[in-house]
């Protein structure tokens, strides 16, 4: 199984789970009168088309290069996780607009039977993010972490909910007073925003860098620059430049060798620095080689 299917079968498997929650939500939240699982439901909806938004750009990503786009369409991957982060931070602010009105406007205590219906919700989801997760970290893609994420968050603001709402129904029994509990899940709803809020900026943050071709970390450039060097008539890298592009790390590479070399030979060992990273470094799926004489380094 290729990565790219898993990551769509993943995104698949949570896109229905995620359309079948928002509507029991929004049913129990309208009927127990809980403006917290209502939101929540809206939440579950914005999954729903995240899901369908990561489900595109890995589609669009596992797409080979043409005329067009000679370097491929891996761009659509990174896309598609920076398109879902923005609509993590719109859902909070949105969440955050409405939760603020209800703390102002006192409202009816929710339905405690609400609350069975989020201890499933909360189980379900936090199940969800951890397999999805665990999926993103083993193909490497950062737009099936956006939806990993994107089902966390579902998970936390439906913990929210049951916190809110089980002080809302039993506030007046555990506290007693007389203070209006009735807007404890409205209060758990806005914390809930600034989680998720907190959450779409993270997200952002590595596929901007994705799109902005920024330069992975030591854990990946090292290994290229170390099997390059282990080459057989490899004298020196000179340059070493790599980037992420989709579910996969291109790699150019500028290497020294014997300036008497034939053009025969330097081709050649140019093929087999592509071959050694290509085989020695995972997830690196193209690499260019660019031949350069070798010089001695200045002794000053």
């Amino acid at each position: 199984m290729t990565d790219v299917y898993r990551g769509i079968r993943s995104t698949q498997f949570g896109l229905l789970v995620n359309a079948v929650l928002a509507a029991t939500k929004l049913v129990a939240g309208l009927a127990g009168n809980s403006y917290a699982l209502v939101a929540d439901a809206i939440e579950s909806a914005a999954d729903v088309m995240g899901s369908v938004i990561v489900w595109g750009g890995l589609a669009v990503a596992a797409q080979p290069a043409d005329d067009n786009h000679p370097f491929g369409h891996g761009k659509a991957e990174a896309i598609a996780a920076a398109v879902v982060a923005v609509m993590l931070i719109g859902a909070a602010i949105g969440i955050a607009i409405e939760s603020v009105a209800g703390i102002r406007t006192p409202h009816e205590v929710p339905e405690a039977w609400t609350l069975i219906v989020l201890v499933v919700v909360v189980a379900v989801k936090w199940t969800l993010s951890r397999r999805v997760a665990s999926v993103a970290t083993s193909i490497q893609s950062t737009a099936v972490q956006a939806d990993a994420w994107h089902h966390l968050s579902d998970a936390i603001t439906s913990a929210a909910a049951f916190i809110g709402i089980a002080v809302a129904v039993y506030g007046n029994r555990w506290f007693g007073g007389n203070v209006p509990w009735s807007t404890a899940d409205d209060w758990a709803a806005l914390l809930a925003s600034g989680v998720i809020l907190y959450n779409g900026i993270v997200l952002a943050r590595p596929a901007i860098h994705d799109l902005m071709d920024r330069m992975p970390g030591e854990d990946v450039v090292r290994p290229v620059r170390t099997t390059a060097e282990g080459v057989d008539g490899v004298l020196a890298v000179e340059k070493l430049w790599v980037r992420k592009t989709g579910l996969v790390y291109e790699a150019t590479v500028h290497i020294q060798a014997d300036p008497t070399m034939s053009l025969v030979d330097a081709h050649e060992l140019g093929h087999r620095v592509q071959h050694a990273i290509r085989d020695s470094v995972p997830g690196v799926g193209y690499v260019t080689v660019h031949m350069e004489p070798y010089e001695l380094p200045d002794s000053g």
